[in-house]
């Protein structure tokens, strides 16, 4: 097996071409955070972006996405933004991971959400999550009897909320696909606002991932493109969500809400029309990624699996990386594990906010122009 490292931008024709053909041949690769045209994305906004490209005798044989950052540290491609990653090759390949990190230079690759069971992986796989999904397989009918079996008081509940919802603030209007940038600055606005009010890092501080977002929301292909979804209440927008598809399936990615209509709980209102919408597009899954939301619980009507773990080659820096990373992992596995311990943490997160955003000084007040643009 011989390996080249490349940067994505950098791949050709049919390189691409290999790499779309691969991802669909397996059907454990489909999900838009393996596909091309988000590595080839994140290669134009970042310089530690790289691919390596393994050929045997017949052509490619795949393609190991990744970033490398300083001292040889290597991350997946995406690495906190994203809810999966993996080899993208042949069914079965399998290569030996650390000969793979040598072609790389990398001392050490850790990953959290590799696709579990690849056979270049699998010896160092620590931990194996469930990730619920809402499966439209057998129709959005069939679906919906699911979440109604997983638990009627809550599908008659948010029902309830939904036509309250429609009655007392306007009638009710879902878009889909919106190609509106002003929609998706609503919802970047929601979602920043959330992450401030919840003690968590605002990512879209990050100028380069908001210009990701904007490449994303640009990208319409049949088999990769940004889907912007809102829920209206008469001409005001209460509900949305960004995420990423295949040709086939929809990955969550960024929901937020407009928390003055919290009462009705617009987000499960808004992933109850959103699953309808998806279903209708011809998608035949929603990836809600693993996590300790309960609502993803109720809604699912199966899971994928992905999997925690560690590749290292002999090195100080590795050693280093080793025990400044593990303690973190394993707290964080036992978080996850016991939904009290995580609730807990949720609730010391939303503490924090709060006061971060009482000790916030106030701006000075000054005449704000409405925007007449784009941003």
């Amino acid at each position: 097996m011989k390996i080249t490292v490349v940067r994505p931008g950098d791949l050709g024709d049919s390189e691409l071409t290999r790499w779309r053909e691969l991802q669909k041949a397996d059907p454990s690769l489909d999900n838009p955070f393996l596909s091309v045209e988000f590595a080839v994305a994140m290669d134009r906004l970042r310089d530690y972006v790289r691919v390596a490209v393994l050929h045997d005798g017949s052509g490619v044989a795949g393609f190991f996405p990744y970033e490398r950052h300083s001292f040889g540290i290597g991350k997946p491609l995406g690495g906190f933004l994203t809810t999966c990653h993996g080899l993208i090759a042949a069914p079965g390949l399998e290569f030996d991971a650390r000969a793979l990190l040598r072609a790389c230079k990398l001392t050490v690759f850790d990953f959290d959400h590799m696709v579990a069971g690849q056979p270049t992986f699998a010896p160092y796989e620590a931990d194996v999550r469930p990730a619920p999904v809402m499966d439209f397989t057998a129709g959005f009918d069939a679906w919906l009897d699911q979440v109604r079996s997983n638990s009627p008081k809550n599908l008659k509940t948010v029902r309830y909320k939904e036509r309250k919802l429609g009655r007392e603030q306007g009638d009710l209007r879902f878009e889909y696909a919106s190609a509106d940038p002003e929609v998706l600055r609503v919802l970047l606005g929601w979602k920043s606002d959330q992450y401030r009010r919840t003690g968590r890092v605002d990512r879209f501080a990050q100028p380069w991932i908001v210009e990701l977002i904007d490449l994303m929301h640009a990208e319409h292909s049949s088999d990769f493109g940004g889907v912007l979804t809102m829920l209206y209440a008469g001409d005001t927008p209460v509900a949305g969500h960004f995420g990423l598809r295949t040709a086939t399936t929809l990955v969550g990615w960024f929901p937020a809400y407009d928390t003055e209509y919290a009462r009705y709980s617009p987000g499960i209102v808004h992933h109850l029309q959103m699953a309808e919408a998806a279903a209708t597009a011809g998608l035949q899954m929603v990836d809600m990624g693993k996590g300790g939301k309960e609502y993803k619980d109720w809604l699912k009507s199966g899971v994928l699996y992905v999997a925690e773990g560690r590749v290292s080659r002999p090195s100080p820096t590795a050693a280093v990386h080793w025990m400044g990373r593990t303690p973190f992992n394993k707290a964080r596995t036992i978080v996850l594990d016991r939904p009290s311990l995580y609730r807990a943490a949720d609730r010391v997160l939303k503490g924090f906010g709060r006061v971060r955003s009482s000790l916030r000084p106030e701006p000075a007040k000054q005449a704000v122009k409405e925007p007449t643009g784009a941003n």
